[in-house]
């Protein structure tokens, strides 16, 4: 092995090796288990989202491929129908061109060709990342197979009524000229304005007011309603208001959906757009007065006027034109919950349009009861309440989309409107009986979201009966971020049920959102993302710089981007390599929602990398010669291999509970503290001695080259590269068979390396080593100094470890002599406790009694000022009335911390002066 760990010279060439070898296939004849990846969208570059869930997914799959599983782990790539078309249309926009010049077969031809060169730029990540997932099975949610299973499902459903087509109001993007589904609208607050218009009765005999924050709707007004029990307008309800600059005659309604108390509890219904006017004009059987075309501008149903117009500069000539009509009662300052697309950040408008649906009832209903029975649980379980709450409030799914990339409705129409679904035109034809006459295809796309819930079982081949099916489906778990229960969890689950008759997994294991040190989304315009290659590879400050705001479509934010990067990474990002990032992004793996990435852990993990390294060389040379005869194993060697066994249980539980932070915290701990920090230590004296027995040395060398070999195997699921590296070494010189280390079985508990005597022991040995430890610190000992320690009551047990383990406590414990008192008086010593135990070490010929008594005042001084400050400020009311309760908090603690070490310091000078 080289001297020192660099992952730049492994990851890749064992990763290359892992995949020319098919080990990431499904093997062996063990009980199947599988995960299929959430689709990452083809258009993207591996985000932390990414990383820190593929991290997870790779760690089950490797963890149950060394339990003897069958393991699938299914991946493939969404085709992302507006991110992508977006992409794309803006490739174009840069060449002068448009979709529409290169018309739809051309433009899609297009967006292929963009897919094949730079879509495959996701794949190539995950690989960096370790992901053992079957490459030889990928998917694309535009495959010919795909295709099939997205068309065979439609067509049912439209055949049992459960897909229609109506005339409903939708969200409208006017800039991407598409429906969107609730989902993919996002409501913020935004200030606005509420302006108070006055609508003039029809009988002459006064007016109503009428609040809205949308004045460019009022073309499209149908009525106004006041609350059926509002005793100021009851004479009103039926008569008629003219509504103004149209001129057209709108009843006065009452329905019970008015708030008395909004405004003046009379509110301006708007059917065409607004979805609560809908249900209203619906109950009324109000006409629908539709104004806006498909770009939000007023269209033909307007007065001449306003027609053109962009529906903000019609509400700015409307509020001008009520003003000068001496129709506008006043304007207030209002918060707006205003909708924007989730892609083009635009306004959404309410639009009455043609739509294709999915009748939802019928199909969560059987959904619901899945989780409520336990078929599928949710892991933790409070997200099945999140679940529940969405399915028992869900409405019809709208699946039409207009665009031109994505799995095209398969739908026809003729002259009359008829609608004829099938596979292909000449199917439709031949279907129906209709001859030549004239068919247009609709021109619309199905929301992404629906080839992705057939995910589960389309990769495995369905509508076909494929071997795939039978043994992976339903899947053992899916992994996903709790943003997405509404678009695709529940939307699989109800698919699966239809059309598997069976759940599409067994469990859901919901993890939290990855954010920036300071709890913060990760966004480019708050220049604060990270790229995970970047943390793998390293990157330097410049090109940071430049990555960060090259990515940022508001070029004001472009210097204030620099500044904090610059301010953050003074010199770039350090190289981390794969497996110290992914074991920070385990530890990360809680129950929690949002989670916090701080570059210092990451950096904890690379050190912890580089000690396993280090612990590896030293095993393997003090087991060059691992020569056959007796053995007889020390209470180290007992020790360390109860140790093993109780981290090996821990982490097999852990891993089973999707606990992934607590698994990696039995392996650190074991690997690091118990292994690293003392075994080894514990090991060389019985090693480097004269005087022990070659059994008991051969029995040291076979528990280090087996230990460290378990350790790798249990490690492995986590750390795949750098276990894979150390175990080709290891696995030759204990004569170990097998080709790969993720082939290996994964560590078992076994009863009989239970050794409670052996851990006691050891716990003893390293306690007393810790007291001396102690002392050396306090007195400022040099550690190479041996020191004379002097036992007071000590027990029978105590003198009989301390007699049994000489070796240890002298070695390891730089001890250079053991001696119990009875009834003597004890010297002058600084002291440790171990249980009853006192451990003295006489101070007197081990230091310079007047240097250390200076040093020690001259600490004590400076810390006593630090304690004036902190309590000066503490005892300042000014500064108690102002400061944060954090800051606060902080200076509280500072008095604790410094009068703590003050008093340690009295002690020590108490315990020199007792020296003269």
């Amino acid at each position: 092995m080289d001297k020192s760990y660099q992952p730049q010279d492994i990851e890749q060439r064992i990763y290359d090796r892992w995949e020319e070898e098919g080990y990431f296939i499904p093997e062996g004849d063990g009980t199947p288990y599988c995960i299929v990846i959430p689709p990452p969208n083809v258009t993207g570059t591996l985000h932390m989202g990414h990383a820190f869930q593929d991290t997870i997914m790779d760690t089950l799959i490797r963890f149950h491929r060394m339990l003897g599983h069958r393991t699938l782990w299914q991946p493939g790539t969404d085709h992302a129908g507006i991110a992508t078309q977006m992409v794309v249309e803006r490739i174009l926009n840069t060449e002068g061109k448009s979709k529409h010049d290169l018309g739809r077969e051309k433009f899609i031809e297009r967006v292929w060709s963009w897919k094949e060169e730079s879509g495959g730029s996701i794949a190539k990540q995950t690989r960096r990342l370790g992901a053992s997932v079957d490459w030889n099975r990928d998917r694309f949610t535009m495959d010919d197979g795909m295709l099939e299973a997205v068309q065979k499902v439609f067509i049912q459903l439209y055949e049992e009524g459960l897909i229609y087509r109506g005339k409903r109001l939708v969200n409208w993007d006017p800039v991407l000229h598409t429906a969107l589904s609730d989902l993919e609208v996002l409501s913020k607050d935004e200030n606005g304005s509420l302006w108070n218009f006055r609508y003039p009765l029809a009988s002459g005999n006064g007016h109503l007011v009428v609040a809205t924050t949308r004045p460019e709707t009022m073309l499209g007004d149908s009525a106004v309603a006041v609350h059926p029990d509002d005793e100021r307008y009851k004479d009103l309800i039926g008569q008629e208001i003219i509504l103004p600059i149209v001129g057209r005659h709108i009843p006065i309604i009452a329905d019970d959906y008015v708030d008395p108390e909004f405004g003046t509890g009379c509110v301006k219904i708007t059917p065409a757009h607004d979805f609560n006017d809908y249900d209203i004009g619906k109950r009324h059987n109000l006409t629908m007065h539709n104004i806006f075309d498909d770009n939000a501008a007023m269209n033909d149903e307007v007065p001449k006027e306003f027609r053109g117009m962009d529906r903000f500069d019609a509400r700015k000539a409307l509020i001008a034109k009520f003003k000068s009509l001496d129709l506008l009662e006043k304007i207030e300052d209002y918060v707006v919950k205003i909708p924007r697309g989730d892609r083009s950040n635009a306004i959404v408008e309410p639009y009455l349009t043609d739509q294709w649906y999915v009748k939802i009832e019928p199909l969560a209903k059987p959904a619901i009861k899945a989780v409520k029975t336990g078929r599928i649980k949710f892991v933790p379980e409070n997200w099945s309440k999140t679940y529940f709450d969405w399915m028992h409030n869900i409405e019809d799914w709208c699946i039409s989309r207009q665009l031109w990339w994505g799995h095209r409705i398969p739908a026809w129409y003729d002259n009359e409107g008829n609608i004829f679904v099938g596979n292909n035109e000449k199917e439709v034809r031949e279907k129906n009986n209709l001859g030549d006459i004239p068919l247009r295809q609709d021109s619309d796309v199905l929301d992404t979201w629906f080839s992705s819930a057939l995910w589960p079982f389309s990769t495995m081949g369905w509508p076909s009966k494929t071997n795939e099916l039978k043994e992976f489906y339903p899947g053992n778990v899916l992994v996903t971020g709790f943003d997405i229960i509404f678009f695709w969890v529940a939307r699989m689950i109800m698919f699966g049920l239809k059309f598997m008759d069976d759940v599409p997994f067994r469990e859901v294991y919901i993890h939290g959102l990855i954010r920036d040190q300071d709890g913060q989304k990760m966004s480019k315009s708050k220049g604060n993302v990270l790229d995970p290659i970047d943390l793998i590879d390293g990157i330097e400050l410049e090109a940071l710089v430049d990555k960060r705001t090259k990515g940022v479509i508001q070029d004001h934010l472009a210097p204030k981007i620099e500044k904090a990067t610059r301010k953050q990474f003074p010199e770039g990002i350090q190289q981390f390599g794969t497996d110290a990032l992914r074991l920070t992004f385990a530890s990360l793996a809680t129950n929690g929602r949002d989670i916090r990435f701080d570059l210092g852990r990451i950096e904890g993990y690379k050190n912890f990398c580089n000690k396993l390294w280090n612990a590896a060389r030293y095993v393997l040379i003090n087991t060059e010669s691992l020569d056959e005869g007796d053995l007889k194993f020390s209470s180290a060697d007992r020790w360390i291999r109860s140790r093993f066994n109780n981290a090996t249980t821990d982490m097999q539980k852990h891993l089973t509970n999707y606990r992934l932070d607590l698994a990696l915290q039995s392996a650190y701990e074991f690997t690091l503290h118990e292994f690293c920090d003392w075994y080894l230590e514990l090991s060389k004296p019985i090693l480097q001695s004269d005087n022990i027995p070659d059994a008991e040395k051969r029995g040291t060398r076979k528990t280090l080259i087996e230990v460290l070999e378990a350790t790798l195997r249990l490690l492995h699921p986590l750390m795949p590269f750098i276990t894979e590296e150390i175990w080709q070494t290891v696995a030759l010189r204990a004569n170990l068979e097998g080709e790969t280390i993720m082939l290996r079985p994964f560590p078992k508990a076994l009863s009989e390396a239970a050794d409670d005597k052996a851990v006691e022991d050891i716990e003893w040995v390293k306690q007393f080593i810790l007291g001396v430890r102690q002392i050396r610190g306090e007195m400022d000992i040099s550690p190479g100094k041996l020191l004379p320690v002097i036992l007071q009551d000590a027990s029978a047990t105590d003198l009989s470890r301390i007699k049994s383990q000489e070796l240890l406590l002298e070695r390891v414990g730089r001890v250079e002599s053991v001696t119990s008192l009875k009834d003597e008086k004890p010297p002058a010593a600084a002291t440790a406790f171990l249980g009853d135990m006192r451990m003295l070490v006489p101070m007197k010929g081990l230091i310079d009694i007047k240097t250390e008594r200076a040093r020690l005042k001259k600490q004590r001084e400076k810390i006593n000022l630090d304690l004036q400050r902190s309590a000066g400020k503490l005892n300042n009311k000014k500064f108690i009335n102002n400061a944060p309760a954090q800051i606060i908090a902080q200076e509280q603690q500072r008095v604790i911390e410094f009068e703590r070490v003050i008093k340690q310091l009295t002690e020590q000078l108490e315990k020199l002066n007792e020296l003269t």
